[in-house]
């Protein structure tokens, strides 16, 4: 078999809305295979989860609208931006006839850059067309598609995949066999990879979910300026990573507090300031030597002109939406407003409770919490940055086996419209049956729903001094449990098999996310009842040592 990189400039066609098939001028589509023409590997090339996903059919090949199209080839422009256009890359965050920032732009912090420099430099030594500017739009290569794909998986290996490993090998009071059932489950949980190596269209996101393990590390094993090292590096390479802001301050500053503030604890809270302050100053040196192009790089990472939501995501504004249309209604400083409020209240508690009795426990469900508040309240929220919640979630798969499942589940169901629209219904049932079957076995979910296993024995305890027949709390929970799947598998199998009336074309794309926004809203109660009513929690260390 021999990598052919034939490089042909082609036009892609896309079915229109009327019926006509139109023509749209592409920017670089890698859409062709290694393989013998349009064969998929062979089955000794599926050894990995990641690498079968990324050779399905995906936004790469199906361009049923051009926005698609544009977001998907922004993510390999920048190379060619890059290798080619500008000495000065500040430049990359204006816009101007080399850099349109409507086709292509960059709208990530200055590390997604720099990686995306390093990325352009290996194409081009590999190959210079591939990063030709202007020449290169509309240029097919099987060999750029899995110099692209290679460069995903690479990253996940050097960073996201290490830190799930030693995250696994840390946990204490579990048996080794325990420890590597918990990082196959992590590893396959199906939205992260379904998203970076099928949707290919927002990759990247294992570099900053991955640098954000590493800080949980660190500051869980009392590393914390290196833990506070890898979440800067996080937070400067998607700036999302602000869902998990708040429990690193307050965890942070919690310890300063119990440390006490006229001793160790202020020592101990200027050298994390130092570690923030000068790790933020190299990331963004180059954009610091004129104001003109900082404020342009905080425009393009928070374009409050884009609105509420995008597209539909299973949060509270746009489920709301369909009742209420609060987009048209409210003035859009009035929609911000609003959307901070209910942000900042429904994380509060949590973050409180964490300042007050910091632990590595308390700061994982903290995680959990914080960043489901951001997903569900806060503003101009995407469908992929659920998996923001997920990686904490993730966290806690061991202590919670079945209420974690339970929502990766639905966080993964939650972007099934974007699953569909890109071709990824195979995958996706596939790689969820495999998470599921491998969750079941390793971590027995139904046998785990006791009050004390699902952590809300004090709750219940606390219930029950006014309702004494307060006891079939696992019982709401298993129905409710049963009752989300069935949900979420017909609507999956309604999506797939009926076309909807055409007067309601997003009918099915509206009630996937107005079911999982429901299990959402739950589900944050839940890790908020956990959180509160853990009383524990300030002197629990025992699971990360």
């Amino acid at each position: 078999m021999k990598l052919r990189d034939t490089g042909k400039k082609l036009p892609l066609t896309y079915q229109s809305n009327n019926g006509s098939r139109d023509q749209i001028q592409a920017g670089r589509l890698c859409t062709s295979t290694f393989t013998y023409g349009d064969t998929p590997p062979s089955p000794k090339l599926r050894s990995d989860t990641r690498t079968c996903v990324s050779w399905q059919p995906s936004g790469w090949r199906s361009a049923e609208n051009s926005s698609m199209s544009r977001q998907c080839l922004r993510c390999f422009l920048i190379c060619t931006f890059f290798s080619n256009a500008y000495r000065d890359i500040s430049s990359r965050y204006f816009n101007s006839s080399d850099n349109n920032l409507q086709y292509w732009g960059l709208d990530y912090p200055p590390l997604t850059a720099y990686h995306s420099l390093l990325c352009a430099y290996v194409a081009k030594f590999i190959n210079p067309d591939w990063v030709a500017l202007h020449t290169s739009r509309g240029y097919e290569s099987q060999a750029h598609k899995l110099f692209m794909r290679t460069t995903v998986l690479a990253a996940d290996l050097l960073i996201y995949i290490p830190a799930v490993l030693l995250y696994c090998y840390s946990l204490k009071e579990i048996s080794p066999k325990r420890k590597i059932a918990s990082a196959l489950c992590i590893l396959l949980y199906p939205g992260l990879i379904l998203i970076d190596y099928g949707h290919f269209q927002n990759m990247y996101n294992s570099v900053s979910l991955g640098f954000a393990l590493w800080g949980v590390l660190g500051v869980s094993c009392d590393w914390d300026l290196l833990g506070s090292l890898a979440f800067c590096l996080a937070l400067n390479y998607k700036q999302m990573e602000l869902y998990h802001s708040l429990p690193f301050f307050c965890f942070l500053l919690g310890k300063c507090f119990k440390k006490g503030l006229r001793g160790k604890g202020s020592a101990l809270f200027i050298r994390i300031a130092c570690t923030v302050v000068a790790s933020f100053l190299l990331c963004w040196l180059p954009f610091l030597t004129e104001r003109e192009h900082a404020l342009q790089v905080v425009r393009r990472l928070f374009p409050v002109d884009r609105g509420l939501f995008e597209d539909k995501v299973a949060n509270i504004w746009c489920s709301l939406n369909v009742f209420l249309k609060i987009k048209d209604i409210l003035p859009r400083h009035i929609q911000i407003a609003i959307s901070f409020c209910f942000t900042f209240l429904s994380l509060l508690p949590a973050c409180i409770k964490l300042t007050v009795q910091p632990s590595a426990k308390g700061f994982r469900f903290t995680l959990v919490s914080c960043a489901l508040s951001f997903f569900l309240f806060s503003f101009q929220v995407h469908e992929k940055s659920i998996l923001l919640v997920s990686l904490p979630v993730c966290l806690v798969l061991t202590e919670i086996p079945f209420m974690s499942t339970w929502f990766l589940l639905v966080s993964t169901f939650s972007m099934l419209p974007l699953l569909l629209k890109d071709q990824l219904l195979l995958p996706s049932v596939v790689t969820v049956m495999a998470f599921l079957i491998a969750c079941s076995t390793f971590f027995p979910m139904f046998e785990n729903t006791s009050e004390e296993q699902l952590q809300l024995k004090s709750f219940a305890v606390s219930v029950r001094r006014h309702l004494p027949g307060f006891t079939f709390l696992p019982r709401i929970i298993q129905c409710l449990f049963l009752s989300s799947v069935i949900t979420m598998i017909l609507l999956t199998i309604l999506s797939v098999t009926l076309d909807p009336p055409q007067k309601l074309p997003d009918l099915f794309s509206v009630l996937i996310c107005f079911v999982s926004c429901v299990n959402f809203v739950f589900f944050l109660v839940y890790f908020n009842i956990v959180i509160m009513w853990d009383s524990k929690n300030g002197r629990n260390r025992k699971k990360i040592d």
